[in-house]
């Protein structure tokens, strides 16, 4: 059985800001959860990554950028950003106890933990795991925002799709390798950034985030031995 719970918190000067709470009665993690740049923590890949991470016994606290919460479509800056991921870690601290805690999160949400990671460790967390890292603007290759990551102590999984044309595989490659065991990838064949792959390859898109959240479960579990 699995419960759901909508969740308010402060976020600094910014107010307050919602969360859900997608609990299996067997949890035995949690997962901080950030959304992209362009949809919230309701949207349907947010919902089927909870939904799936339930199934294999792992909590989630999906929860709102302030900007998203006013319904802006500018995210905020990376400050106020980070406070948010802080917040968001407070409370699902305080909602699981007890539970080891995992945070992250789709693209934008990910690279804004990591960000907050790599300034200052966040409190409890044992690990950072990325749906679709946003190594570059899509068009325009670059590592320049893996600088960061180098400041992260804490074990790191890439789940990245083949096609995703925010993360050039030939440059995250390089990256993760020289993160050293701290980081590890797994490489969906022929999805792009939103783990969308096309009908000729055989397979459809259910089929890839049950493969990426199969390597999620074993990532958490390997962790946390």
């Amino acid at each position: 059985m699995t419960s759901s719970q909508e969740l308010k918190f402060e976020v600094g000067s910014a107010g307050q800001v919602s969360a859900l709470l997608t609990r299996p009665a067997d949890a035995r993690a949690c997962y901080v959860l950030a959304h992209g740049a362009g949809a919230g923590m309701r949207h349907a890949s947010m919902e089927a990554i909870a939904a799936g991470l339930a199934e294999r016994g792992i909590a989630t606290l999906r929860y709102q950028f302030p900007y998203m919460e006013k319904g802006s479509k500018r995210p905020d800056p990376p400050a106020l950003a980070h406070a948010a991921v802080r917040a968001a870690v407070a409370e699902a601290a305080k909602a699981c106890a007890g539970l080891p805690l995992f945070a992250g999160g789709k693209s934008f949400g990910g690279r804004m933990t990591s960000q907050a990671q790599a300034k200052s460790p966040l409190d409890g967390v044992r690990g950072l795991a990325f749906f679709g890292f946003p190594l570059h603007p899509a068009g325009k290759p670059s590592a320049d925002r893996a600088t960061h990551l180098a400041d992260v102590k804490i074990p790191m999984l890439f789940l990245q799709g083949t096609r995703d044309a925010l993360a050039e595989v030939s440059l995250l490659e390089p990256v993760v390798k020289g993160l050293g065991n701290r980081a590890t990838m797994h490489l969906a064949e022929g999805a792009d950034h939103s783990f969308h792959v096309l009908k000729s390859s055989g397979r459809n898109d259910r089929d890839v985030l049950a493969e990426i959240l199969d390597a999620f479960a074993t990532w958490v579990d390997a962790v946390m031995r």
